[in-house]
């Protein structure tokens, strides 16, 4: 029987502080076939302490009156951005001993990790949670991939085992991982898989690498061995070492999704624009120049590498001490396609649509704040990278099979195209 009404406890780490504090309820309702309405309504008492912060300026400001949502069934995308998504939901299903069909969005909610994106947990209690559990080290990595594959394998671990293969972070893509801590860093490792034909983790951490060297910001990324393999090792960005309290201060997080106030999934695509995100930085991001060129950047480096996964849960703003910001780069993996005459981006790239050439990149350059000319000298600053990407690629130990892959995927031809072509 399905679930009509559900209630959980939101809670937050304050900037600055090492606290958590309950600061709002979430209620439920469905009102239809799948369908539902979300009550978020923030707490009396989080309203009355000094230097409390909205969870996210525009859609959850700071206010005594409920606030209701009925997209991505009745979550506010802040809280959602929270939650796990695809492999971590395939924990829980484990976890839980239930069908993905049988478990609600808020069941996610309650059953994430404790260390999920941003600075946000949930609960049943008004009461905080207690602290976390003691995170992964690096050298349990072997041992945690087996695990995960035979997770991949027959849906079900030993319970002691699922405690330690925690859900992971909604912000790392499809991929096993797990959070780990090495000399006070904490990593989402994204984990091999026996089906992969290359090392998925070696080719994402030299685009990564290659991104960074032509000029974008990146996060921290590190291969670490696993027997005969290597799992990548990406920097937590929203989390910060703090020597005083001897602890992890938490930052907020929102993803791209959230910012754009959009649906998920590619049947509610019509606010995934990198144009409407970079008006949307406008008011969001204390410094929106840096962070729209920054944004124009990624969208054209996404085009070069044909990283059509660039979707906007793959693109986030941090809440740094100062305000938010756009986050550094992450989930960047070229994907090698047939087609010659034209490639699509996930998110719409100018006044062409989503295709990924340079008569549309530059199309409407303005939406970042850059002219056609500062735009065109971008662009000739990263080509004069990314056309050394063989070399760089070999330079990163990347296997020559792999990079004869890749040559389907980096910098094609259509990439160059600057008129449209007719008839496609």
């Amino acid at each position: 029987m399905a679930v009509q009404e559900e209630f959980c406890y939101v809670y937050v780490q304050l900037p600055g502080t090492f606290e958590w504090v309950p600061c709002a309820s979430l209620k439920i309702r469905e009102v239809g076939a799948g369908a539902f309405q979300g009550t978020f309504t923030y707490g009396k008492r989080y309203l009355e302490r000094p230097n409390v912060i909205a969870l996210d300026p525009y859609h959850l400001s700071l206010s005594a009156k409920p606030l209701y949502f009925t997209k991505l069934k009745g979550i506010p995308g802040a809280l959602r951005d929270a939650s796990p998504d695809a492999w971590g939901r395939r924990v829980i299903q484990a976890r839980l001993a239930r069908p993905e069909a049988d478990i609600t969005e808020m069941e996610y909610l309650l059953n994430g990790p404790d260390d999920g994106a941003g600075n946000l947990r949930f609960g049943l209690s008004v009461a905080p949670p207690g602290p976390a559990r003691p995170f992964n080290r690096t050298h349990q990595l072997q041992e945690l991939t087996k695990a995960a594959e035979q997770l991949e394998e027959t849906g079900k671990l030993p319970h002691e085992i699922l405690e330690r293969l925690e859900p992971g972070t909604s912000m790392g893509g499809a991929r096993p991982k797990v959070t780990v801590e090495d000399q006070q860093h904490i990593y989402l490792a994204k984990l091999p898989e026996k089906r992969d034909r290359h090392n998925m983790q070696r080719i994402e951490y030299a685009t990564l690498e290659l991104a960074r060297a032509a000029g974008l910001r990146v996060c921290g990324a590190r291969l670490e061995t696993v027997g005969k393999a290597e799992a990548l090792l990406l920097l937590r960005f929203d989390r910060e070492w703090n020597s005083n309290a001897q602890a992890y201060a938490r930052h907020g997080l929102v993803s791209g999704l959230t910012v754009l106030d959009a649906e998920d999934g590619y049947t509610g695509r019509e606010r995934w624009s990198y144009r409407l995100l970079a008006d949307e930085l406008r008011r969001w991001s204390i410094k929106p120049d840096e962070d729209r060129r920054e944004l124009f950047m990624r969208m054209v480096f996404n085009a070069m590498v044909t990283n059509n996964d660039d979707h906007p849960r793959n693109h986030a703003l941090l809440r740094t001490f100062s305000g938010w910001r756009l986050s550094p780069a992450y989930d960047i993996v070229p994907v090698p396609l047939v087609s010659k005459e034209r490639r699509d981006l996930a998110l719409e790239a100018g006044r062409f649509g989503r295709v990924a050439s340079l008569y549309n990149l530059l199309s409407d350059c303005g939406a970042f704040g850059l002219s056609t000319q500062d735009a065109q000298a971008l662009i000739d600053n990263m080509l004069s990278v990314v056309k050394g990407w063989r070399e760089f690629f070999v330079r990163h130990n990347v296997e020559a099979r792999s990079i004869d892959m890749l040559e389907q995927a980096i910098l094609p031809d259509c990439f160059y195209r600057t008129e449209p072509v007719e008839a496609l």
